[in-house]
C-alpha cells in the first residue's frame, strides 16, 4: 500500500532536516511508495526553507504552509486532507515514536482495523527516555480527565503516531474542529461514535527535550477543549 506521512511542524528549523533524513533512511526500500507532507504551521523560523531543501535533495516530500499559527490539530488536518496514500500516518516532528514502530500499526490495519494508534500506556509499551517529573505528572492526569469527560476506551490518546485507512482519515478529519493539542481526543471519540475499529498498539517512545508544549497554558487549553469536544460530538 502507498503511505502518506503527515508531519506538523511549528518552529522546527533545528530538527526537521534530521527528522526527514531519519525517515528517508528508515523507509529507503519503500521510498517510491511514500509521500511525506510537512505542514509548516506559521513558523517564525526557517522551517519551510529547510523542508524545501530536503525536498529538492530527497524527493517524495511536499511542503504545505499556514500563513499564521493555527495549532497542531489544524496542521495535521491540512496534511491529512491533502494526502493521497492508501494509508495515512501522522507523526510528531521529533520522532518520539521511531519509524521502526510503523510495521506494528500497519499489521493492525491489515487485520481489518480502520485506525491504529501508538500507545505509551499498555503493558508492552516501552518508555526508553522518560519525560521530566512535572511533565509526567501532567501527562498522567490528562488520560484520567479524558476517561472522566469523554471516553474510557483508550489508555493513551496523545501519542503522536497514528495510522488511518484513507477512508477513515477523511471521515474523521474533515469535520475536525479542535485546532490545538487535544485534537487526538476528538478524532478518537468520533471514530468510536462512528463504530470504527480502533486498535491501540504498544510502541517504544523517547522523550524529546525540545517539546513545544507549554505545561500550564496548553494544559488549561486542553481541559477546555475536552468539554467542547463532548458538547459538539454527542
Amino acid at each position: 500500500m502507498n503511505l502518506s506521512l503527515v508531519i506538523p511542524a511549528f518552529n522546527e528549523e533545528r530538527r526537521i532536516g534530521q527528522t526527514l533524513a531519519k525517515i528517508r533512511s528508515a523507509c529507503a526500500r519503500d521510498w517510491h511508495r511514500i509521500e511525506i507532507i510537512v505542514v509548516d504551521d506559521g513558523s517564525a523560523d526557517r522551517t519551510a526553507e529547510v523542508v524545501q531543501r530536503c525536498a529538492a535533495e530527497m524527493g517524495s516530500i511536499r511542503l504545505l504552509c499556514h500563513d499564521t499559527h493555527m495549532g497542531k490539530g489544524a496542521a495535521v488536518r491540512t496534511g491529512v486532507l491533502a494526502a493521497g496514500g492508501d494509508l495515512v500516518l501522522f507523526s510528531d516532528a521529533d520522532l518520539s515514536t521511531p519509524m521502526s514502530e510503523l510495521p506494528r500499526l500497519i499489521a493492525a490495519v491489515q487485520e481489518g482495523y480502520d485506525v491504529a494508534i501508538g500507545s505509551r500506556g499498555l503493558p508492552d509499551s516501552r518508555i526508553l527516555v522518560p519525560q521530566p517529573l512535572h511533565r509526567r505528572i501532567v501527562g498522567r492526569m490528562f488520560p484520567v480527565l479524558v476517561r472522566c469527560i469523554i471516553t474510557r476506551t483508550f489508555r493513551d490518546t496523545q501519542c503522536g503516531f497514528k495510522l488511518f485507512t484513507r477512508t477513515a482519515a477523511r471521515r474523521l478529519f474533515e469535520p475536525l474542529r479542535t485546532r490545538g493539542f487535544a485534537f487526538d481526543v476528538e478524532i478518537l471519540y468520533r471514530a468510536e461514535k462512528l463504530g470504527m475499529r480502533v486498535k491501540e498498539v504498544p510502541v517504544s517512545w523517547i522523550n524529546s527535550p525540545h517539546s513545544s508544549v507549554r505545561i500550564v497554558q496548553d494544559s488549561l487549553s486542553m481541559l477546555g477543549a475536552l468539554f467542547a469536544i463532548r458538547a459538539r460530538t454527542r
